[in-house]
């Protein structure tokens, strides 16, 4: 009896042996799983994540004036134009998303110096009174300025704005030219918010003249055939100038956007995207040369 009791005890004692040590064994599996492995695979970024993160760009936000055709404008509710299908252009090599918005005119200048725009795409020259307070890329358009007018009109040169009601939009280097011409503040020059109104006034014979820039001019002048009106340039008193995108001070992405501009302009990418909208070559090398200066 005493025998059996033993051996009863002796296996009990056995029995909870192995139990212990299987709960020793799970207890210990949970303590490296939590000290070591799990806290390794909890905390540490997924293989590739940091290159990921690296590269990620934000989504750019630029600003507009959708009122200067063929630049950009508002047709059937949808922003298009030259510079909206560069700008598409440029972004997909630079690697950028981008949100684009109609901004206008005056309020781009201050949306982008306040840093709530990234960058401003809007047919903007380059000026050294600009570029005092904003960074510009390199160029990627050449323009110069017309005089539209109504036919019959006596206007043969720039110097027969003398005396005449201009109209210009305000903020512009059309506003500049004019005043250039007749002098600053000039009581016949007549500012409007955009070009569009600029022409409203003269089919409605509030100004006898619009100074812009030639392509908007040649536009409006084309698109309109039965407005009655012309336009001219004046070498001699229209200066060249050369359109970028415009960055606040010290944007940190100016020469990234610069080189896929370039890189855009070389690659035959610009000059398909001219013709489509100008139905001519671009002057690629003076885009260039001008980029170099």
């Amino acid at each position: 009896m005493k025998k059996r009791i033993s051996n009863i005890h002796v296996f009990m004692l056995l029995l909870g042996l192995l139990v212990l040590a299987a709960c020793g064994t799970s207890t210990n599996d949970e303590e490296n799983a939590t000290s070591g492995d799990a806290g390794t695979t909890d905390n540490a970024p997924a293989e590739g994540t940091n290159d990921e993160a690296a590269e990620e760009k934000p989504v750019l936000r630029i600003g507009t004036d959708a009122a200067f055709a063929p630049f950009e404008y508002m047709e059937t509710g949808e922003m298009v134009g030259f510079d909206v299908d560069l700008l598409a252009a440029v972004m997909e090599e630079a690697g950028y998303e981008y949100e684009l918005e109609d901004a206008g005119w005056d309020p781009l200048f201050a949306y982008l110096q306040s840093e709530d725009l990234d960058l401003g795409v809007s047919a903007i020259t380059i000026t050294e009174e600009r570029l005092e307070s904003y960074d510009f890329s390199a160029p990627y358009f050449q323009s110069t300025h017309m005089i539209v007018f109504n036919e019959g009109g006596s206007i043969t040169s720039a110097n027969d704005l003398e005396g005449i009601k201009i109209g210009v939009q305000t903020g512009t280097t059309g506003e500049e030219a004019a005043e250039k011409i007749v002098g600053e503040n000039n009581e016949n020059i007549s500012k409007y918010d955009t070009t569009a109104v600029a022409f409203l006034a003269l089919a409605n014979g509030d100004i006898e003249a619009v100074v812009t820039d030639n392509v908007v001019a040649a536009e409006y002048v084309k698109n309109n055939p039965n407005a009655g009106v012309e336009a001219i340039t004046d070498e001699e008193n229209f200066e060249s100038e050369y359109y970028g995108y415009m960055f606040p001070k010290g944007s940190e992405i100016v020469d990234e956007i610069s080189a896929a501009l370039t890189t855009v302009i070389e690659n035959g990418t610009y000059n398909e995207i001219y013709q489509e909208w100008f139905g001519n070559e671009a002057e690629i090398d003076k885009l260039l040369e001008a980029a170099q200066e």
